[in-house]
């Protein structure tokens, strides 16, 4: 691949390694400005306090809590003025989130930089580096700037935060001046962040600050926006509707009860009871208490949610972009095969193996080999020839105990058979291992060996070379990733992965994960442009694999399955993912190798870097929705008889149904049925069905069908029940009422939870309880101006329990008999229904 050369930087200073002096540094200073990645804003709290105003659901809850406060109802005041920490403390994390992910990539860079100024080397800030200037960089420092190699032998540099992959890359002098097009290839390249890990390098620098890579990747991660996720959006709009709802039914009761003739009083009373009864506290409440469940949930799966929200997101994923190296694989480079030239000739190929390598040079293929092989004790290392990008091959000659000579080669296969003693069938053979090897996805190299005589004259030995046999090296998969992978699959999730890799290594990766089964589609980073620019959803569908991907390129893939209406996942370590996980639903993050930019960025970071915990949060998160939804449900299915019938029983002409203390009361029932009962944990097998469209409405027409349908039938008992009681007086028809939401109540949590939890179970046992003792014991009744019942009284309220449960478990019994986890949606509340 090539990269561009802004032609103003280095013009004229290529041909000859001269440093600038101290005045010409000084203008391009000036004129290019400092090398930082990004300029702190000058009030970003402002900003924040700006955002946060936006979202109507702080407002709504401090509006509510202050007339719960005006009504004396200090409790519900102070729970619901709590309630805001939490959801603006989202919004400041995020905020901070944002800043420190600046400030990780920050500190990817050097901070000191080697220079040469006025004809003497000088240390300077690495942010008084300018383009032009000329940096020296030894074995295991790390780059200031992007610029181009000008001078170096044996140089290979660690760009593993920057791609992603785990190989080292080899990096060669640019031959001259006159190759200096405008776009260079990126073997020539050193580029900020990144680390030397062998040679010493001279380096023109080219581009500083936001000019560099990782200024582009920082400025296309701030660069995408962040929408709320689904659920808020719901809530929300269902907030405000209900709200609207209850004040306009306010000012019609007011003014009906001014009307009926009695009086300005009763009027406010009746607004005010209506009001504390419609507006829908609960609802953010629930919300924001679920979520909290599910981020202790995720982190007891050894997943760290760093954004509250995003645990809803989790459950509706339908597909995860995935990093290859550090998250599907191991992320370092390990000796897999060995496959010696001659029967029983293992020990004398990993020998030669570990001769010709170093331990000191911090090359991770030495050190593969070294691990395994061991060190070779001994021997004396008397001449080495390096690796060279020409040469390709590293040679040691080397002194045993008793004093012969010993020359030891890896490198390159084909550089290597061509100067083994082998016969062309044997190099022919040889040579289509190599390619088995390499499509595999394996990283081969060649050994050799020669014993010298003692007329040897200093040079490298080239010729008469014993082949010993071939080394691979991989990166090895995960343990567990290909059944998270399958797991995922199962569920009905897109897996592709994208990585930096050549294609046929992430081929035979794809094929070791069993991604794509036998034939994986695999595109390559030069054909993805223009797979997206087609816009064909199908296409995407069907990819498993993308190669040679740029960070861009990775960007640009999630947008793309966003819009074709997924929720996406990307999952990442290194800084080339930051913008993909910024971009993303979820972004999930490796916490042990992971950047410190990934993991700032991202939603979730993996405690344990491994895939399957993917497979879990998303176990968890389906959960967590179809919690959520029967929560909900429930909330909608009792507010609907309590609100309708305090509101029609007044337009009537009766007596208020519910005086304020009697509100009060079905709120304390409501509250605890709503957080408690539908608290259900994620089954440890399969995941719970998700909806076949993602970004589908929280609620889905069955879901209004059946709380219009039953909530018109529970008031219809309610209204029913306060005019039969009303023969007894109003306190009678009060406490008759009173029974019957609470009844209704717990058929409700009964049927939509199953009582699968013992927290379910002791609500509807607390609350039915707590009811019967509070209008059964006199004193207690007075004290709330209501009455005993009678027997005749109690079985009807329990009769509208019975009303209450058996639509939602008539509806689940037949769409198990249809075997159809959606039939019936708006009914069912299995786990396994679409959350």
């Amino acid at each position: 691949m090539r990269r561009p050369l802004p032609p103003d930087r280095v013009e004229g200073l290529l041909a000859h390694a001269q440093g600038l002096g101290s005045d010409e540094a000084r203008a391009r200073l000036s004129r290019f400005g400092r090398n930082e990645v990004r300029e702190a804003p000058p009030h970003p709290w402002r900003e924040l306090l700006r955002e946060t105003a936006r979202d109507p659901m702080p407002w709504f809850l401090a509006g509510t809590g202050a007339l719960y406060a005006v009504l004396g109802e200090r409790t519900e005041a102070l729970t619901l003025l709590a309630s805001i920490v939490p959801l603006v403390g989202m919004d400041a994390f995020l905020h901070r989130r944002t800043r420190a992910a600046t400030e990780g990539l920050r500190q990817r860079l050097a901070t000191r930089a080697r220079v040469m100024r006025d004809g003497v080397e000088q240390e300077i800030a690495s942010e008084e580096v300018v383009p032009g200037d000329l940096v020296r960089v030894s074995a295991g420092e790390t780059f200031p700037a992007d610029g181009i190699v000008l001078a170096g032998d044996e140089l290979q540099t660690d760009e593993s935060a920057l791609t992603g992959e785990a190989f080292p890359v080899r990096k060669r002098p640019l031959p001259s001046a006159a190759q200096a097009g405008p776009r260079i290839d990126t073997r020539h390249w050193a580029f900020a962040g990144t680390r030397l890990l062998t040679g010493s390098a001279s380096l023109r620098v080219a581009a500083t600050g936001a000019e560099s890579l990782y200024g582009e990747i920082l400025r296309s991660a701030e660069q995408t926006s962040r929408t709320r996720t689904p659920l808020q959006i719901s809530v929300a709009g269902l907030t405000r509707t209900l709200l609207v709802a209850a004040l306009v039914l306010c000012v019609v009761l007011a003014g009906v009860r001014l009307r009926q003739g009695f009086g300005w009083l009763d009027a406010l009373l009746s607004a005010v009871t209506l009001a504390v009864a419609a507006l829908p506290e609960e609802f953010p409440v629930v919300f924001t208490l679920f979520l909290g469940v599910g981020v202790h949930r995720l982190a007891r799966r050894r997943a760290l949610v760093r954004r509250a929200v995003c645990v809803e997101n989790i459950g509706r994923i339908t597909c995860v972009c995935s990093d290859k190296t550090g998250t599907l694989t191991a992320g370092e480079l390990r000796l897999a095969h060995w496959l010696p030239a001659h029967e029983g000739g293992e020990a004398a190929l990993l020998r030669a193996g570990a001769l010709a390598s170093r331990s000191e040079t911090g090359d991770p293929l030495d050190a593969a080999i070294l691990a395994v092989a061991g060190p070779q004790v001994a021997v004396e290392r008397v001449a080495t020839f390096p690796f060279t990008e020409d040469r390709r091959r590293e040679t040691a000659v080397l002194r045993e105990r008793n004093g012969d000579l010993l020359a030891a080669t890896k490198g390159s296969p084909e550089v290597v058979l061509a100067l083994a003693a082998l016969t062309p069938i044997e190099r022919e053979a040889w040579t289509l291992r190599v390619h088995e090897l390499a499509a595999g996805g394996h990283k081969v190299i060649a050994c050799a060996s020669r014993r010298l005589d003692g007329a040897w004259a200093g040079g490298e030995p080239d010729r008469g070379l014993r082949f010993e046999g071939l080394l691979a090296c991989e990166d090895p998969v995960r343990e567990g990733a290909a059944d998270a992978l399958a797991r995922c699959r199962e569920a009905g999730i897109q897996v592709i992965m994208v990585t930096g890799d050549h294609p046929d290594t992430a081929r035979a990766v794809a094929r070791e994960l069993g991604l794509g089964g036998h034939s994986p589609r695999v595109v390559a980073g030069e054909e993805i442009d223009a797979l997206l620019a087609s816009g064909d959803p199908s296409a995407l569908a069907r990819l498993d694999v993308v190669a040679r991907a740029l960070p861009s390129q990775k960007l640009a893939l999630v947008r793309a399955l966003q819009a074709a209406g997924g929720i996406v996942a990307v999952t990442g370590d290194g800084v080339n993912d930051v913008p993909a996980l910024q971009a993303a639903d979820i972004g999930i993050a490796m916490g042990e190798r992971g950047t410190r930019g990934a993991r700032e960025v991202a939603s979730i970071v993996l405690l344990d870097d491994d895939f399957s915990s993917i497979a879990r949060a998303i176990g968890e998160g389906r959960q967590l929705l179809v919690n959520l939804r029967l929560a909900f449900r429930y909330l909608m299915l009792v507010h609907v008889p309590f609100v309708v019938s305090a509101a029609w029983i007044p337009l009537m002409g009766h007596p208020l149904p519910f005086l304020p203390v009697h509100i009060v009361w079905l709120e304390l029932v409501i509250h605890p049925s709503a957080m408690l009962a539908f608290q259900e944990a994620a089954p440890s097998g399969a995941f719970p069905a998700a909806r076949r469209r993602a970004r589908a409405a929280f609620f889905s027409r069955g879901d209004w069908a059946l709380i219009a349908g039953l909530g018109a039938l529970l008031t219809v008992l309610v209204v029913a029940g306060f005019e039969r009681g009303l023969a007894d007086g109003a306190a009678h028809a009060r406490s008759f009422a009173l029974a019957i939401l609470v009844c209704a109540s717990g058929g409700l949590t009964a049927a939509l939870s199953r009582l699968r939890t013992w927290a379910a179970l002791l609500v509807v046992a607390a609350t039915l309880l707590a009811t019967f003792v509070l209008l059964e014991i006199p004193a207690l009744a007075a004290w709330v101006h209501l009455t005993p019942l009678r027997a005749l009284d109690w079985g009807l309220a329990l009769g509208a329990a019975g009303v209450a449960a058996a639509p939602i478990l008539v509806g689940s019994a037949l769409a198990r008999s249809r075997d159809c986890p959606r039939a019936g949606a708006g009914i069912s509340s299995a786990p396994s229904e679409a959350p």
